[in-house]
């Protein structure tokens, strides 16, 4: 069996997976269908909770739980929702006033909220409900009681860190795995101990500390698109990766088309991490907002806010075939990803990457 000719067995045995592969939680464009397709294929996947309310959420475990008995991962955000700045906010209405009248839009219009949903005691109750097999958390972990009721339910608890010394945070504080989160990952930084982005490591320099100052299993991320990032993230003392951008190939992806065609062209190799879509430093391919208003703004208000004065923007430019003021999250890797369905995806990498490991001595950190 494949799953026996793994370097390092301690994801498989942690999370009750076949192959250490995660899908990443991508919040948008993840819902059930990939979900389900990546499990029944061997990988863990995770369903994204911080844009879903809890009628969503239940629809979506819902099918699941109908189409695969596999492990699943739940994740979520937990940041502090910032008090509205009233000042702030009108000064990033102020900055953005040149587009809303270039689109013909009134700069004084209400806009709608931006919002994430924070992990708190009746997002607890659902997993105590729904009993998913791994819990995951972005921007730390939230409070030490909430924790203690997940690991009650018998769901391993993974978040990410983007330096060493979130790492050794998490673990002390009660997470089965780190996902060891380089600057190169797509999508929101996963930082909550420092938000100095200049400072932020690369995988290839973050991993192997992780795993040298941790003694749980490290899970690596940031720009692993293919068999070769697989096979070097093990190489570096990893016992399983989380692969995100790849998974917007594939058609179970629900991305907009422009982004789509953006991830597919000559632009998806320039990607900049940004705070101007939601007020926190994401990476997303370059586009016209990112250029003129960023990449990283003091004026953005804090996370989430910056999105909602974004929104009529958005709304307004997209049906004319513009991506100028839309999120094109991507990791540094993208151009490597291929197209093929969730399920394929996650056997071919599998696949390749056990044929390299298989040339190579991968020493278990």
């Amino acid at each position: 069996m494949l799953s026996d000719k793994w370097p390092d067995r301690r994801i498989q045995d942690l999370l009750g997976v076949t192959h250490p592969i995660v899908q990443a939680p991508m919040a948008g464009p993840v819902f059930s269908d990939m979900v389900i397709a990546v499990s029944e294929a061997g990988g863990l996947g995770s369903l994204p909770c911080a844009l879903m309310d809890e009628a969503r959420m239940r629809a979506e475990l819902g099918i699941i739980r109908q189409r695969t008995d596999r492990p699943i991962n739940l994740n979520f955000f937990c940041h502090t929702p910032p008090a509205f700045d009233a000042a702030r906010e009108a000064r990033w209405r102020d900055r953005l006033r040149p587009y809303y009248l270039e689109l013909g839009l009134d700069p004084d219009m209400d806009a709608p909220a931006s919002n994430r949903t924070p992990f708190d005691g009746a997002l607890c109750g659902l997993v105590e409900e729904f009993r998913p097999e791994v819990v995951s958390f972005h921007f730390g972990l939230p409070e030490k009681a909430l924790v203690e009721r997940v690991k009650a339910t018998g769901a391993k608890v993974l978040s990410s860190a983007t330096t060493v010394a979130e790492a050794v945070w998490l673990e002390s504080h009660g997470c089965d795995a780190i996902i060891a989160q380089g600057a190169e990952a797509g999508g929101h930084r996963g930082n909550f101990l420092s938000d100095d982005m200049a400072t932020q490591v690369g995988t290839f320099a973050l991993v192997p500390q992780v795993v040298d100052a941790v003694s749980v299993p490290v899970i690596a991320a940031g720009g692993i698109t293919d068999a070769r990032g697989i096979a070097a993230a093990f190489a570096l003392g990893a016992a399983g990766v989380q692969v995100g951008t790849a998974y917007l190939y594939t058609p179970e992806a629900r991305i907009a088309a422009l982004h789509r065609e953006a991830l597919r062209s000559d632009r998806a190799g320039e990607t900049a991490l940004t705070n101007v879509f939601t007020g926190r430093p994401a990476r997303g391919i370059v586009n016209r907002i990112m250029r003129e208003a960023g990449p990283l703004t003091g004026d953005a208000p804090a996370f989430p806010l910056a999105g909602g004065a974004l929104a009529p923007l958005r709304a307004a430019s997209e049906p004319a075939g513009s991506g100028d003021f839309m999120s094109l999250w991507a990791g540094q890797a993208a151009r490597l990803a291929r197209e093929m369905g969730a399920a394929e995806l996650t056997r071919t990498l599998a696949e390749e990457a056990l044929a390299r490991l298989g040339r190579q001595t991968v020493t278990k950190a």
